[in-house]
């Protein structure tokens, strides 16, 4: 167990991310004395495993009380630990909005991008689901269109978008944007969902056509779960 240990912390602070399918990752979700050992070790160097089981990957970050010792000297820590500026985090807040929000909507209801909109009684069987089956990809023709203008236009934004895939928060090809394997696993569903369906941004984001779900996915699960028998076997 020690070597595997050493290992995964070691991969963890090289690479950033790993995914939930990588067999010592597997191993630290399901043996409890190997994840309390490896959430010792990372928490020794001040940091904590990002764990979602809604995301595909693993992560590492910093403890909460580390920030500002780690990176309070820097001027970019006002916006952002990762040097990103203000329209470039409004940016990424807008692409988590666009892909994540739906996604999680598919994945509490067990549903697939093939199928939005179909009931399925035996939905909560199925396991959660990762990958292109429940997350959708943005063209980034249209993102400009719609929302270039408030984030300093197309130059900016090109660029912008270059930071946010070596970061690892987005993939880019061809023009079209994915989700990249930090983008559900480093901004927390469960603060940011509410604060956009109902705040000013999800206006934003409506008035430039993209609905957004009228309350959080989890919300939504609370509703499907108290559903009677009869009531999910009427079609009406």
């Amino acid at each position: 167990m020690e070597h595997e240990l050493k290992t995964l912390t070691a991969r963890l602070l090289a690479q950033r991310w790993l995914p939930r399918s990588d067999r010592m990752v597997r191993r630290a979700l399901v043996d409890e004395s190997f994840r309390v050992e490896l959430d010792r070790r990372l928490a020794d160097v001040g940091l904590q495993l990002l764990d979602n089981p809604y995301a595909a990957h693993v992560g590492v970050a910093l403890q909460a009380d580390m920030g500002e010792p780690v990176f309070g000297a820097n001027r970019e820590y006002a916006a952002s630990n990762l040097g990103l500026t203000r329209d470039e985090i409004a940016l990424l807040v807008v692409i988590w909005s666009l892909i994540v929000l739906p996604k999680r909507e598919r994945q509490v209801t067990r549903r697939e991008r093939t199928d939005d909109g179909q009931a399925d009684m035996f939905g909560g069987d199925k396991p959660v689901a990762h990958g292109d089956s429940v997350s959708g990809n943005l063209a980034e023709s249209s993102l400009l269109a719609d929302f270039g203008p408030r984030l300093g236009g197309k130059t900016r934004m090109a660029i912008a978008l270059g930071k946010l895939a070596r970061l690892g928060f987005i993939e880019r090809r061809a023009g079209v944007i994915g989700e990249g394997p930090l983008l559900d696993v480093a901004l927390d569903y469960r603060v940011m969902a509410d604060r956009i369906i109902h705040g000013t941004l999800g206006e934003v984001i409506a008035r430039a056509g993209h609905p957004m779900p009228e309350a959080n996915a989890f919300e939504n699960a609370e509703i499907l779960a108290d559903i009677g028998e009869d009531d999910a076997k009427d079609p009406t």
